[in-house]
């Protein structure tokens, strides 16, 4: 097995071998294809309840596609972008540490969890994540970009130098969770947070 470069951390794949390019599979004819996939672009494809344990996606692009409710246990995610997907209450506390990094944008993520998860520069762009959980989690300097974030769960959560100021619904108190420098707008702001050295702008 060669060895695997360090991936680029939240920088959307977008360039993609002709023949790494699947249209519309199923999880049946993904574990036909292998445990291990680099550089490749799944579009409308439907995974949705299926079993992805242990697999291993590199430098990959999930576009519309149907992913709610799969397993993730040992997956493998080294700079995967979910563009315009269906997540819901994916479990990515469950998949293995090693080169972790994901991208997400205009996707629907109800109910996933991040719990414990490092992940830092993260960018969510346009993404609803309500009730998603993101306690114990590093987000430093992660993008939340226009999000949706009613009812998500912030626990002992790193949030130094993040950005909220587009984000919508959040409730975070900042006696349990690190803040220091992260950016709010005014609006967002559920108390008086001034203390803890964030940076508020209009």
């Amino acid at each position: 097995m060669k060895p695997r470069r360090k991936p680029s951390l939240s920088r959307k794949p977008d360039s993609f071998p002709a023949e790494n390019v699947f249209e519309r599979w199923d999880a049946a004819r993904l574990l036909r294809h292998g445990r291990e996939f680099e550089q490749c672009h799944f579009i409308g494809a439907d995974f949705s309840g299926a079993s992805l344990g242990n697999l291993l996606f590199v430098d990959c692009l999930f576009e519309r596609c149907n992913l709610a409710s799969a397993t993730l246990a040992g997956t493998g995610l080294q700079n995967v972008a979910f563009d315009a997907c269906k997540l819901s209450g994916l479990q990515f506390a469950a998949c293995r540490d090693l080169l972790f990094g994901v991208y997400f944008e205009q996707c629907q993520m109800p109910y996933t969890s991040f719990y414990g998860r490092k992940m830092p520069h993260t960018r969510f762009h346009g993404c609803t994540l309500t009730d998603a959980d993101f306690g114990g989690a590093d987000l430093t300097e992660a993008v939340f970009f226009d999000c949706n974030l009613t009812g998500a769960l912030f626990e002992r959560t790193q949030l130094s130098g993040a950005d909220l100021t587009t984000a919508t619904g959040f409730s975070i108190n900042p006696e349990t969770n690190v803040l220091r420098k992260a950016r709010f707008a005014l609006s967002g702001l559920p108390g008086l947070l001034s203390q803890h050295e964030l940076i508020i702008e209009a």
